[in-house]
């Protein structure tokens, strides 16, 4: 019995394929909780209570602001010694403010600033909730996992959060009609603590379990102050080129998120039930771009180890391009296919992103370990830069064209064709990305980096 014990005890080195699913399923979680305080609650902001569509994005920007915090964080995570607590923490205050916020919308009822006043709270701890829970399992997953296996679980951990995101946008779709205030204050409260508890039973014991993949001769974790450590990020090629394409390609992908549900009911008459299908739709699109992507890449990386930048690229390039038709469709409303034109969407973000997420993990885990999270840090910061801006400058675009042309076709088809260039932009920084780690000059007893293909 005792041995029995002791081998339940031994901490193994790495993740097993189980423990990864199960961070997986914490993923899942987080994305359930965010899909109605971002998708939703925007397009009832917009649609159903009239407000201006910078309002909601300008309460979506502000949580984005927040997480610029992301790089303490993810340093407090590397030097705190339990990442769990972190990552339940951060759930648990997400979850509460989620249904704040999605009860805000009886507050407006009452009066904008009182219903305003009490939204800037509830967004403010959102932030709060989604980078210190989301930059420490980012972290957790880095610092132990195989290299091997690196690419492969951010691909698997990412495809279950888009599962989780689908599967709660289309159950909240069937109970949302005929729509009220309560009742999506209701669901998102029922919502929030399903997923914190699928969360807190995936989450409990990993840590514990589960000893880091570090070189024997490493240094302290505890060595380094933040500055110190931000600095020498800061001067990995790499990651420096690595970072300018997240921001880039997040800030499109971000413009066409806040806009797509308000875009579906206002020129294609959409309920906020439909709409929020058609979200789950594009997520869905997002989901089987990923298993591509994954299925893809385990077969032939081998022998083409360029082929994870080739789908970067080529996940940008069709985003793009169906952006652009999503142009055309603005004045072809209400005779065009949007559920197809969304769907290809999504499948094109997923092929870039998951790619993306692949060469996230493999530059997290290089150079000098115990910087897991302040790297995942670094790059959610320039995603929460990106999404908050994409956001504001998105909805204030609609608003303005809108405004000065009086036509809402327009406007829209403005807005998703600036999208289309900035994922163009991208794709050519894609080019470069893993150049700089492959040309860069090591310090001494350190092996060459391999690029981040």
């Amino acid at each position: 019995m005792f041995q029995t014990r002791a081998l339940f005890l031994t901490r193994t080195p790495g993740l097993s394929w189980v423990a990864i699913v199960r961070l997986g399923l914490v993923q899942a979680a987080l994305g359930s909780i965010v899909v109605l305080t971002t998708s939703t609650l925007n397009r009832v902001m917009v649609v159903e209570l009239s407000l201006a569509a910078v309002v909601p994005g300008m309460l979506v920007g502000l949580h984005y602001a927040v997480q610029l915090g992301r790089p303490l964080w993810g340093h407090a995570s590397d030097r705190g010694g339990s990442r769990t607590r972190w990552i339940l923490g951060g759930l648990a205050l997400l979850a509460i403010a989620g249904t704040g916020a999605a009860a805000t919308t009886l507050l407006f009822e009452q009066g904008f600033w009182l219903g305003m006043t009490a939204a800037l709270v509830a967004f403010t701890f959102i932030g709060f909730g989604i980078g210190a829970s989301g930059t420490s399992l980012l972290a957790l997953l880095a610092s132990r996992t195989a290299p091997e296996r690196r690419p492969a679980a951010a691909t698997l951990v990412w495809m279950m959060m888009i599962a989780g995101i689908v599967i709660t946008a289309i159950v909240s779709s069937v109970f949302l009609d005929p729509y009220s205030h309560m009742r999506l204050v209701i669901i998102t409260a029922i919502s929030g603590t399903i997923a914190l508890s699928i969360a807190a039973l995936a989450v409990l014991g990993i840590e514990r379990t589960t000893a880091e993949i570090r070189d024997p001769g490493e240094a302290d974790r505890h060595s380094a102050t933040f500055g110190e450590a931000l600095r020498e990020i800061w001067h990995d090629p790499a990651a420096r080129i690595f970072t300018v394409f997240v921001f880039v390609s997040m800030l499109a992908y971000q413009t066409q998120d806040l806009i797509l549900e308000p875009f579906a009911g206002l020129l294609f008459g959409h309920t906020p039930g439909e709409s929020t299908a058609l979200g789950g739709m594009h997520h869905a699109g997002v989901f089987l771009g990923m298993a591509f992507v994954g299925i893809i890449g385990s077969l032939f990386s081998a022998r083409r180890p360029g082929l994870l930048k080739l789908f970067t690229v080529a996940g940008c390039l069709g985003s793009g391009l169906a952006l652009g038709f999503l142009a055309v469709a603005a004045g072809a409303a209400p005779a065009w296919p949007l559920e197809v034109n969304v769907f290809a969407l999504g499948f094109a973000n997923g092929m870039f992103a998951v790619a993306a997420i692949g060469t996230m993990m493999t530059l997290a885990g290089q150079g000098r370990k115990s910087r897991e999270g302040i790297r995942m840090g670094v790059w959610g910061a320039a995603q929460a830069i990106a999404f908050g801006l994409g956001g504001f400058v998105g909805t204030v675009a609609i608003d303005v064209t809108r405004w000065l042309t009086g036509d809402v076709a327009l406007s829209f088809a403005v807005v998703f064709t600036g999208e289309a260039v900035l994922f163009l932009i991208s794709a050519m920084i894609a080019t470069s990305i893993g150049v700089a780690t492959a040309n860069r000059r090591q310090p001494a007893g350190h092996a060459p980096l391999a690029p981040a293909e």
